[in-house]
């Protein structure tokens, strides 16, 4: 027998699985693609912001990620630097086994009447009611769509988290350091110990306890990244979905981290969606 799923979410990331839990809360069936053959729980910290910690509580999961993490800002803030692969860990848990299915890379989606051809690597093909990209700065969904690609900010990051103080909790502390690389600086990024001095070069007359965070970081972690970041108008006067296709999270607004919101937009996309694609496919039902 033919399955067709009401809901297939391509990305097992932040917004992927909140959406998944979302729609587990009313029993409707869905299945996560995730390209990687296990959950990608590997990562850094993430500030997570009064906004955040509501759409985590929607869900379930906040108080239990509140006793893993200490408050940067207390009382009516409630900001904390969580763990991402806490956080990503603490979603999936949720989830009954099978709901995320390993392996998966979209690589192309075909329309067959309302139902969309969910096309894998591997040549599986699958049938969904409604597809929901949360595959990221390079999504495959949001290409679909008309996305235009994000644009580079011009400027790079090297993050990681260090046992050494407590803003993540009482052994971890998470930094980064953002910079515009010029051409030649750029060569640094080959050289993990060179850049790892660059970046303590470029600290100045900062508390050793600072300095000391960054010397105390194992040199594997010093790999640098684009920021990548999408118009806000795009979103304006772009096609954020088509019919029975959208897109959450990075897929959707690609933003750098300067705000601390990325990860945020990305809890709430995805409560928020699961509650609307919810309430619609159970009154389907019920027609």
């Amino acid at each position: 027998m033919e399955v067709v799923e009401d809901v297939v979410i391509v990305g097992a990331g932040i917004s992927g699985l909140t959406t998944s839990l979302g729609l587990h809360r009313p029993g409707i069936r869905r299945l996560v693609l995730e390209s990687f053959d296990s959950l990608r729980i590997t990562g850094y910290g993430l500030s997570i912001w009064k906004n955040a910690w509501r759409a985590l509580d929607a869900i379930g999961v906040g108080d239990y990620l509140r006793q893993q993490h200490v408050a940067l800002l207390g009382g009516e803030y409630d900001v904390r630097c969580v763990k991402r692969n806490l956080l990503l860990a603490a979603l999936a848990s949720e989830l009954p086994s099978g709901t995320i299915r390993f392996s998966s890379k979209l690589v192309s989606i075909e329309e067959s009447g309302y139902l969309k051809l969910v096309h894998l690597a591997d040549g599986t093909i699958l049938k969904a009611k409604v597809l929901v990209g949360c595959d990221g700065v390079n999504s495959v969904v949001a290409k679909w769509l008309g996305f235009k690609k994000p644009v580079s900010s011009k400027r790079s990051a090297v993050r990681d988290l260090v046992l050494f103080l407590d803003p993540c909790d009482d052994k971890t502390v998470y930094w980064f350091f953002g910079w515009s690389p010029s051409s030649q600086e750029k060569q640094l990024e080959k050289s993990p110990a060179q850049l790892k001095q660059y970046i303590l070069s470029k600290l100045g007359k900062v508390q050793d306890e600072v300095r000391a965070v960054i010397e105390n970081t194992e040199l594997d972690a010093f790999t640098s990244s684009p920021l990548r970041y999408g118009h806000p108008w795009e979103l304006l006067w772009g096609n954020i979905s088509k019919v029975n296709v959208c897109v959450a999270g990075d897929a959707l607004h690609p933003m750098t981290p300067d705000i601390g919101q990325g990860g945020c937009a990305a809890l709430e996309d995805g409560v928020v969606l699961a509650r609307c694609l919810g309430e619609a496919l159970l009154k389907n039902r019920r027609l």
